[in-house]
């Protein structure tokens, strides 16, 4: 089947708006490197669109009824929107879900070392990646300090022009012929992907530390270095600056993420090139659609996880009970609940799972079936099914569902291509998708094809983004079976 570009069915007013949605999604890149960081982005964002958070209209005994827009936020990593339809939410309701956390670095809880004349923190690596790219870049750390008296401190370092950048190292290609000779996936280790955070040793007045003041002394001899100087001149930077102790790491989650902001690439500026796009681009757009649709017959939702990188586990993942209890409450102040009705309404539902694809690149060709593989320009994905040879652990969506989908984008002009991951045994990957299919309701794969998946900066089409958010605009109005 031919494949056309997305760029060539545009008109002139339609290229002005993807300039503008893609600045605005490029904001929201820079804005949001951490899913805390979404998180308070989409609650500020919806609560200007008229959403109310859910605890708040349960407490004031509230109902709900059509046209209502509600919120729920879990563990401030995981946000689930809801604007109610016409129609009982028994007859399902039509879902978009993402997820907005990315592969990273986490800070461990005793991360802190000194070796070598450098203040190190220790790291573990979160989600897939490939280790030895995140050696010598730039580095940013984001995230929370929470002490043991309850208060929170809000760090990002490394993003302001007049910020400090971190790095890790690697050997210089002088010494590294042995390094040469390791497999890819050893020649940075997981216990090396530790960051420098500084160098300068911390000089002690002695007079200050109560010694007596001897006549004629050297004032070199008035000094001291301290023991692990370096470390605890970090400590004391932490301390003076954000009134942080080393154990108040054992509380902290801090996630270093590549520094720098979002940029648009290419001569043509038709890409963007950024960190977190898997799968912040799914969640944007999911997000802006959810805004643009006012009005429906069935009940609208956007639904944003965290923790699909590792498997969609905890209590913020796809697996926990967020999402079900989210709708049992809202059947609830409906007038609706039941047991019954909340099966009902969650087999009767229709989902886009709003994950990003792999897009074709020419140099690894080999690693891909030019026939089934995602373009980029080439508009927003269908993947029928992901999973890892012979499809494991994947939702495979059913024709019917498909040919509905097709019918609903056609008669709107959206462009789409389907593919699949990647050539047939080579690997693969899973989204949230099998884990919603789990209810009954109909669910496939969605979203935008990324070049670089999973390493510091990725590549996606301005085009595809903007094509990903008239997709769900147009799934949010007209996907009911």
């Amino acid at each position: 089947m031919e494949k056309k570009n997305t760029w060539e069915t545009y008109n002139k007013t339609q290229l002005k708006e993807v300039d503008v949605f893609a600045k605005e999604y490029m904001q929201f890149l820079d804005a949001g490197k951490t899913e805390r960081e979404c998180v308070d982005i989409i609650v500020n964002t919806i609560e200007k669109a008229g959403y109310r958070e859910l605890q708040e209209i349960i407490k004031k005994k509230e109902t709900l009824k059509k046209g209502d827009k509600v919120y729920s936020v879990c563990m401030n990593k995981a946000i689930a929107m809801f604007r109610i339809g016409e129609a009982p939410m028994e007859e399902g309701m039509n879902i978009l879900g993402a997820h907005i956390d990315s592969p990273r670095l986490d800070v461990k809880q005793n991360p802190l070392y000194e070796d070598g004349g450098f203040a190190y923190l220790d790291t573990h690596y979160y989600g897939g990646v490939k280790k030895y790219q995140w050696v010598t870049i730039p580095l940013a750390i984001h995230g929370v300090v929470v002490k043991k008296d309850g208060t929170t401190v809000e760090l990002s370092v490394g993003e302001s022009d007049d910020d400090p950048v971190f790095f890790i190292s690697d050997l210089l290609i002088h010494l590294a012929q042995e390094q040469l000779e390791k497999k890819a996936a050893k020649v940075i280790e997981g216990e090396a992907l530790d960051v420098i955070v500084g160098n300068k040793p911390l000089i002690i007045d002695k007079k200050k530390e109560g010694q007596k003041d001897k006549k004629e002394k050297d004032d070199k001899d008035e000094k001291a270095v301290a023991k692990d100087a370096v470390k605890q001149g970090i400590l004391n930077i932490l301390k003076e600056k954000y009134d942080i102790e080393e154990e108040d790491f054992i509380s902290a989650e801090l996630e270093v993420v590549p520094a720098g902001k979002a940029r648009e690439a290419g001569f043509d500026r038709s890409m963007i090139l950024a960190y977190g796009q898997d799968d912040r681009v799914c969640a944007f757009s999911s997000l802006k659609a959810m805004i643009e649709v006012e009005d429906s017959r069935r009940t609208a939702c956007c639904l944003l996880v965290d923790k699909e990188e590792i498997g969609s586990v905890g209590a913020t993942g796809m697996q926990s009970k967020f999402f079900e209890n989210t709708v049992a409450e809202l059947l609830a102040l409906t007038g609706e609940y039941s047991e019954l009705a909340l099966r009902r309404c969650l087999a009767a539902s229709c989902m886009l799972s709003s994950d990003v694809s792999s897009g074709f690149d020419p140099t690894f060709a080999a690693s891909f079936d030019k026939k089934n593989v995602a373009y980029l320009g080439g508009g927003m994905v269908f993947n029928k099914f992901t999973g890892a040879r012979g499809k494991s652990g994947s939702n495979d969506a059913n024709a019917e569902y498909l040919a509905h989908l097709r019918n609903i984008y056609e008669k709107e002009n959206i462009n789409f291509q389907t593919a699949e991951l990647g050539r047939v045994d080579l690997g693969g990957g899973g989204t949230i998708a099998y884990i919603l299919a789990l209810y009954g309701m109909n669910v496939i794969d969605s979203g935008v094809a990324v070049l670089n998946m999973h390493a510091p900066w990725e590549a996606t089409s301005k085009a595809d983004v903007y094509e990903a958010k008239r997709g769900y605009v147009a799934f949010l109005k007209g996907a009911e079976m």
